[in-house]
């Protein structure tokens, strides 16, 4: 081999190597997050449907919710209700218009779980994968805790918190780590994993469980943290659609840094950094 040849070879291997970057264990719990949050998710709205208005406080004051998604009195549109304020939602929400007859739901059967209206299925569903996501939330905080790996890797330090500004500002030129710098969350992401773990994530569960009667007898304090049950439903509601807004992020950042590259990292571990000439 010419030294030409050689040197070609070296910077290809400087280029792109494959390193293992997620465990086992961690990648489990990635995607038993997955199946829970969608689950929890479309059986929610399926709950949130059986009766669409939000409210504040500790009853329904069904003449003032701060949210509501219907149809008009003739149900002839789609109407959704915020803070007073009515907006024609008619195929989006409230109405969907179709060869039969208008569907009256707040949101679309194809969002919900199961599809057509069953309040009762949609809680055992909601209930079976709420257990299922603290479960594995609680295995996650333990392996995370003893690992290091939320120390070292999800924890925001003070020269991340420094380091916010510019990275909204490389963000938004769509100008992303390379190299080993690929490897290490950047500060933004250790931001957004550090509220969505400790904070949404945590008062989402809390919420739900103050809408609970059972929970209530045994823990009268729980709605009171949120200024009643109805306040709870209200932030469960918000919480969960953050979720979504964290996720629709995330697949988009997925997407923009390299997505076979991502997704191979989060199913085999493997994952190849690219490297620069020198």
């Amino acid at each position: 081999m010419t030294d030409a040849s050689l040197t070609q070879v070296r910077r290809a291997a400087r280029k792109r190597r494959i390193v293992y970057r997620h465990s086992v264990f961690i990648r489990l719990t990635h995607w038993i997050n997955v199946l829970c949050l969608s689950i929890l998710f479309m059986s929610g709205l399926q709950i949130f449907n059986a009766h669409p208005a939000l409210y504040l406080g500790s009853k329904s004051r069904f003449d003032h919710p701060i949210l509501q998604i219907a149809s008009n009195a003739d149900a002839t549109r789609g109407e959704t209700t915020i803070l007073g304020r009515t907006f024609d939602t008619t195929g989006l929400l409230g109405l969907f218009k179709g060869e039969g007859e208008p569907l009256e739901r707040a949101f679309p059967p194809a969002l919900t779980l199961p599809s057509y209206q069953d309040l009762a299925t949609g809680r055992r569903w909601h209930f079976s994968f709420a257990w299922l996501l603290v479960a594995n939330g609680v295995l996650a905080l333990i392996y995370g805790l003893a690992s290091g790996h939320l120390r070292k890797d999800v924890a925001p330090a003070w020269r991340d918190l420094r380091a916010i500004p510019k990275s909204i500002i490389e963000h938004a030129r769509l100008r992303f780590s390379k190299g080993e710098e690929a490897l290490r969350y950047n500060p933004l992401q250790k931001l957004a994993y550090a509220v969505i773990l400790f904070l949404v994530l945590p008062v989402i569960v809390l919420a739900g469980l103050a809408m609970s009667p059972g929970m209530d007898a045994a823990a009268p304090w729980l709605p009171a943290l949120f200024g009643g049950r109805q306040s709870a439903r209200t932030v469960h509601f918000i919480l969960a659609f953050s979720l979504v807004a964290f996720v629709i992020i995330h697949l988009a950042m997925v997407i923009l840094t390299g997505p076979l590259n991502n997704l191979r990292s989060m199913i085999t571990g493997r994952y190849a950094v690219e490297g620069e000439d020198r």
